[in-house]
């Protein structure tokens, strides 16, 4: 062959293997464009969450501009900004409050300044011969009363009812717990020997009385040593609790007094009064004995009123079928705040936590961005209020935004940036203590250990998940309000260090790259709950 035949021919040659080869890239493309999970599957989305994006998030969070970001401070409602600054960048809808990404939170704490009861002029002792929720009470209150009215059980029902004779308008009324039995210990109210509300739930007898106009009443607690000792904890509690303390105005200040209290305001007219009792229990008919007496009360309360914030970060599930089912991932983002001029920065409690929930939901902002999921919808719930005793989660749990029967899985993170006394002894950073997943859902215990075996590679310990473990952690961050409502939900821990719940837990001891492993093995997981054909089977009767 001549030397330009031969050179045309080589020239064809490469100008076909060049066609094919743009035509193999071609149709890769085209596959790859049909089929964006193989481009971007779970370990790819996983990888996304880095050591240095998670370092980001925690030096702002525990900075000292957040000032330690204790519930219902500026520095709390700053951290609550900055969150929903995130979800904002990434193009997550408003689902909270006003079309904001917030679910506000009142917190209230309600204790005694003074509080006086006097019988015929002797002082009697609060928390001894009675005691008094300052929740159920005005901010002030002072009243005399010349005689009291023995009102039965307090009860008004068709059945059965305590006010049908009964004008306590203006009056204080005494009246017994529990209600009316018949001789074969059938309750007069249900007609069956199942007590009904009136006998579980005191305070909707305080309700009835005040709907009556009584003034005060007073409950004869046949338990009272039993249940003084639970009284103690709530009335001297100085932690904030739900609410705002609005309701006050549905209820009789009322006292819960003991039996031998009970004899000494009633005085000569006990019998009189142990006889209307006999009445009641024989014919079911109430009749009130009126009983004088002295009594004079003066109260006032300390309240104080915050508020806070959960955070709502919402991805929206992509099919049609199970996008109605959610998975939550949830952290609480407050702390300590400041004592004097100590500021408690919480980088690990719970910074970290926060960091990773963060960096999860942009690996599933991500995965939607590029087509690939979820088909489940994924919520990140930011709370406040943990360290004032599980308060944000709880708000969440009885006013949830999404159905709480359609929430298939809690994956809560709390404390995941350092390593405690055990591994620093063993050298070794990549370890998690994984609490509860076993709880309820054999499926989860099982998913998690499965992604990890293939994704992570890192050491789970149970120590902290035995039901004998004294330290009880099970019970002592957010996944908890969400298992207590029959949820299956897993808790990532790296455990206590001598930083804890000090001004020394800062961002610079916080090791990243650990965190963002245990990030990728958060990922994992909900991913696989995220998008498995079935929700996660409730297989556990959980017993505590």
């Amino acid at each position: 062959m001549p030397a330009s035949g031969f050179l045309f021919f080589k020239i064809q040659e490469l100008h076909m293997k060049n066609l094919l080869l743009f035509a193999c890239m071609l149709m890769a493309w085209l596959l790859g464009a049909q089929s964006p999970q193989q481009a971007l599957g779970p370990e790819a989305l996983a990888k996304t969450i880095t050591a240095r994006e998670l370092k980001t998030y925690v030096d702002t969070l525990a900075s000292d501009a957040m000032e330690g970001r204790e519930t219902g401070t500026e520095g709390q409602r700053m951290a609550a900004e900055y969150i929903a600054a995130q979800f904002e960048a990434w193009g997550l809808p408003r689902i909270g409050d006003g079309d904001t990404y917030f679910q506000k939170i009142g917190f209230i704490t309600e204790n005694w300044e003074e509080i006086s009861l006097r019988l015929n002029g002797e002082e009697l002792r609060h928390l001894q011969d009675y005691y008094a929720f300052p929740s159920l009470h005005p901010e002030g209150y002072e009243a005399g009363f010349e005689e009291i009215v023995f009102l039965g059980y307090g009860i008004d029902t068709d059945e059965y009812s305590d006010y049908e004779k009964a004008d306590v308008a203006g009056k204080a009324v005494l009246i017994y717990a529990g209600e009316p039995m018949d001789q074969d210990s059938m309750s007069y109210v249900t007609g069956s020997a199942e007590v009904s509300s009136w006998a579980r739930n005191p305070v909707r007898k305080i309700e009835m009385a005040k709907e009556k106009g009584a003034a005060a009443v007073f409950l004869i607690d046949d338990n009272f040593k039993r249940n003084l000792s639970f009284a103690r904890r709530v009335i001297l509690n100085r932690r904030l609790q739900l609410g705002y303390g609005e309701d006050t105005g549905r209820y009789s200040p009322s006292y819960f007094i003991s039996s031998s209290t009970a004899r000494q305001i009633l005085g000569g007219k006990l019998k009189k009064v142990i006889q209307a009792r006999k009445r009641i229990r024989k014919k079911g008919k109430s009749k009130p004995v009126n009983v004088p007496v002295a009594l004079a009360i003066e109260e006032s309360k300390r309240v104080q009123r915050v508020q806070g914030e959960n955070v709502l970060g919402y991805i929206e599930g992509t099919d049609p079928r199970l996008k109605d089912e959610l998975v939550i991932l949830s952290a609480h983002f407050d702390h300590l705040g400041k004592r004097g001029d100590a500021i408690y920065n919480g980088a690990d409690d719970n910074a970290s936590g926060t960091s990773t929930v963060l960096e999860v939901t942009e690996a599933f902002v991500e995965a939607k961005k590029n087509g690939v999921g979820p088909r489940r919808s994924v919520l990140a719930l930011l709370v406040s209020g943990e360290e004032k005793g599980l308060l944000g989660s709880q708000y969440y749990v009885k006013n949830p935004v999404f159905p709480l029967e359609n929430t298939v899985v809690d994956i809560n993170v709390d404390m995941v940036g350092r390593v405690d006394e055990k591994y620093s002894a063993l050298d070794n950073p990549n370890y998690i203590y994984v609490i509860g997943a076993d709880r309820m859902s054999t499926q989860l215990h099982e998913i998690n250990e499965q992604v990890n075996e293939q994704y992570t590679q890192l050491k789970l310990d149970y120590t902290y998940n035995a039901e004998d473990d004294p330290n009880q952690f099970y019970y002592r961050s957010d996944h908890y309000n969400f298992a207590r409502n029959g949820i299956p939900a897993i808790f990532y821990f790296n455990g206590t260090h001598e930083d804890y719940h000090q001004p020394s837990d800062t961002a610079e001891k916080i090791q990243f790259d650990k965190m963002a492993t245990i990030g990728q093995l958060v990922f994992h997981t909900a991913w696989e709950i995220a998008n498995r054909d079935q929700r996660l089977v409730v297989d556990v009767v959980d017993t505590d």
